[in-house]
């Protein structure tokens, strides 16, 4: 696909929402005083959290957020990549599905039963799956919701032509770097932050809270480890599914784990 000619040489700049909350929307806003050097260069084409404009495409940049939640949007998704020379999928739902992807783990239509006055008008895909299962994606950004320092280095490298430093690693890296003491050896707290993927600043580890896996799995997770960890801490099963489905229930590691525990327990 050819880039778009933005305006004065601008690039042009989408951001689209799918089954989510807003929550990384409202992150990019969030951005506030480097929004205005941000719209130095580029061109906010469409952006219905944050202006009533709308420009056609094609865009330079697309930003996804949400999951592929209903027939129309698994169709939508398609019409936005064919109009995006680089397409990121930012946050939970976009990159594992989000927390609608609880409902891949029952019966739709039991849920919908019980949730809706008229199930009947209800039109839903019976999954709810990330932008990956569906369109190319040029890159992700983790979190529920984003990191705002990520988000700007996205920004920043893709003005400069260069590949995004996106960190890779664990939230265990993260306190070792704060000098937060690891509270699972020190307090006996289940923590999943050896197998999540790093990004937040390991908030919920610097107050004594156990890492909930917001950012989803690190790419060198070791489960195995993890629910060993978890059984010595006297984590009863119950709640080791409900730690490996939380915000990123379908990502494949946390799938993976949560279904051994299952199987163990059978």
């Amino acid at each position: 696909m050819k880039r778009a000619a933005p305006a004065k040489g601008k690039l042009k700049l989408a951001v689209w929402k799918f089954s989510s909350c807003d929550g990384c929307q409202l992150s990019i806003l969030d951005c506030e005083d480097e929004l205005l050097d941000l719209t130095k260069a580029v061109d906010i084409a469409y952006f219905p959290e944050a202006t009533r404009a709308v420009a056609p495409g094609p865009y330079d940049i697309s930003l996804v957020e949400g999951s592929i939640s209903t027939p129309e949007e698994a169709q939508k998704i398609q019409k936005v990549r064919r109009q995006s020379q680089i397409l990121v999928a930012i946050g939970a739902c976009a990159t594992s599905g989000g927390i609608q992807a609880l409902r891949n783990y029952g019966q739709l239509g039991a849920l919908c039963s019980t949730v809706y006055q008229h199930p009947e008008w209800i039109e839903s895909l019976e999954k709810s799956t990330p932008i990956r299962n569906h369109v190319f994606v040029d890159y992700e950004l983790r979190g529920c919701p984003i990191a705002k320092g990520q988000l700007l280095e996205l920004f920043s490298a893709l003005l400069a032509g260069r590949k995004p430093q996106i960190p890779s690693g664990s939230v265990c890296l993260e306190c070792k770097r704060l000098g937060t003491p690891c509270i699972m050896v020190a307090k006996g707290v289940a923590c999943l932050g050896p197998v999540t993927h790093g990004g937040c600043g390991a908030i919920c580890p610097s107050f004594g809270r156990g890492c909930y896996g917001c950012f989803g799995p690190a790419a060198d997770a070791n489960m195995d480890a993890m629910r060993a960890e978890f059984d010595r801490l006297g984590v009863t099963p119950e709640d080791q599914v409900r730690a490996f489905r939380q915000i990123n229930a379908y990502a494949e590691p946390f799938r993976a784990a949560a279904e051994a525990v299952l199987e163990k327990k059978r």
